[in-house]
């Protein structure tokens, strides 16, 4: 044992000379302080001079409104690592909700709702959203999902897309523009309808929000122009660096799976990939007495 640490001994004196020879020493507070300036180059993020959601111009020319999107600019430009995972998962995701969103008569841009909803990821919030596009239980019922202590269709990202599809275009219905379609997403069409009669106002730019609903449609704007223009905020991603798409295909079934991990292996792939590519199956089993058909997602190979 003693000659192991003798032996450790001329390791440890060489990390701590390379540590003291790649670490500047300071002779005063003045070279640190000037040394400091040259090495944290911090930039102001610039606001676009034009911008537009779902074909709706944003009135750049109003301060409140230039001010707001700058916050949201700098937030989301300046939280490297959240914006950096956002960039991979939304090569991996926009291919699967872009033609639903088509497909329903929905602006594309609303593609980054679901990422400032979630993340792009299938998160939990503490009032018990859920998913992608963060529907609660009852919304979700009340669209057709399927919902119980076995299967949760919120989870499912194409059904929970079209949920939401079926959400905004009746929200758009009842508002007339997009915008105020999307803030309704966030504080419910209540709320938005309610407020929009107190203030005497029917654009979302003039209205008066608390700071959640208030930055909502600015963080949608932010993300858009961040993940659509990476470079210009200063994030250089190789193609190899972004997440792909699931490569899969679907299985029919119409009966009980009393055991998914066997089910799993039929196919090639394991528990944990099983429930990767169908995170809305709840269970170690499937329940299905009334042999409903479910499509499952397993390897395409």
């Amino acid at each position: 044992m003693r000659k192991k640490y003798r032996l450790l001994w001329p390791l440890s004196l060489l990390l701590v000379l390379f540590i003291s020879s790649t670490v500047p020493y300071f002779t005063s507070d003045e070279d640190y302080q000037s040394a400091l300036i040259d090495h944290n180059k911090v930039f102001s993020i610039l606001t676009p001079s034009s911008l537009n959601f779902a074909g709706e111009s944003v009135p750049l020319d109003r301060f409140y409104v230039q001010e707001s999107l700058e916050n949201e600019l700098t937030v989301n430009t300046y939280w490297h690592s959240s914006t950096l995972l956002l960039i991979k998962r939304a090569h991996r995701w926009f291919p699967v909700i872009e033609p639903i969103l088509k497909k329903n008569g929905i602006p594309d841009d609303f593609k980054y709702l679901a990422v400032a909803e979630s993340g792009l990821k299938n998160v939990v919030s503490p009032a018990g959203a859920t998913g992608f596009w963060q529907i609660m239980k009852g919304t979700g019922r009340e669209y057709g999902l399927e919902i119980n202590s076995g299967i949760d269709e919120r989870y499912h990202v194409e059904k929970s897309t079209e949920v939401a599809c079926q959400y905004l275009l009746k929200a758009y219905e009842k508002y007339g523009n997009w915008t105020l379609a999307a803030a309704s997403y966030n504080a419910g069409m209540n709320k938005i309808s309610k407020e929009s009669v107190r203030q005497n106002e029917s654009q979302y730019y003039n209205m008066n929000f608390g700071t959640e609903t208030g930055r909502y449609v600015y963080r949608i704007l932010a993300l858009k122009q961040i993940l659509s223009e990476p470079t210009n905020f200063g994030f250089h991603l190789r193609n190899e660096d972004l997440y792909l798409p699931y490569e899969t295909k679907e299985v029919k079934v119409n009966a009980t799976i009393d055991d998914l991990s066997a089910f799993a292996k039929k196919y090639d792939m394991n528990y944990k990939e099983l429930k990767i590519y169908n995170p809305w199956l709840r269970q170690a089993f499937l329940p299905d007495e009334s042999r409903r058909v479910y499509h499952i997602k397993v390897p395409k190979k």
